[in-house]
């Protein structure tokens, strides 16, 4: 009886799904959405005992912060889609 094993097929090498360029759009997404959410935390009130509706409902918190994020979002979306070079 033979023990020789069949020879197994090379199989082709598969392109990385991402490249660098992909990473960085995705990083600087990251770092939109981060800084967003950083915004949108916002400072405090002078007297925790004291609403301030300036403070809590200020422009940078209702609408720079938000916008911000779906920047972020869209910046994501991009990188996912983005298609990488072909090797050659």
């Amino acid at each position: 009886m033979s023990t020789k094993k069949p020879e197994a097929k090379p199989k082709a090498a598969l392109a990385p799904l991402f490249d660098k360029e992909n990473f960085k759009w995705m990083a600087i997404g990251a770092g939109i959405i981060v800084l967003g959410m950083i915004l949108m935390s916002g400072g405090k009130n002078a007297d925790p005992k004291v609403f301030d509706y300036n403070v809590t409902y200020s422009f940078m918190r209702i609408t720079v912060a938000p916008i911000l994020i779906l920047l972020g979002l869209m910046i994501e979306i991009y990188a996912i889609f983005k298609k990488t070079k072909p090797a050659e």
